[in-house]
């Protein structure tokens, strides 16, 4: 029984991973297959931004793009452990 528990919870958190996930689209938004990703990094259980990530340096010059910003279960897995000591991520993505 208690394992059939901590299945049920297992999947239920990772239901809920990236669910709020935050969609820009410049210009047209993307129209190709051009993908960049990078890490955001804060303290204090997001407050404090530790490095900054350039959103128009990933996208390269181009004009049509899509930003999303959101935790993926990468970044989930990554915050079990360092949260402890209020360091969070979340994934910062370029489509163009």
């Amino acid at each position: 029984m208690k394992k059939a528990m901590l299945l049920v919870v297992i999947v239920s958190l990772f239901a809920f991973i990236g669910c709020a996930a935050h969609v820009h689209e410049i210009g047209k938004g993307a129209t190709g297959s051009d993908y960049e990703e990078a890490r955001q990094w804060y303290i204090l259980y997001g407050l404090v931004p530790i490095n900054e990530v350039d959103t128009a340096d990933m996208a390269a010059g181009a004009t049509d793009y899509t930003i999303t910003t959101q935790v993926t279960p990468v970044d989930f897995v990554i915050n079990l452990f360092t949260s402890v000591v209020t360091v969070n991520s979340r994934t910062v993505s370029v489509e163009k």
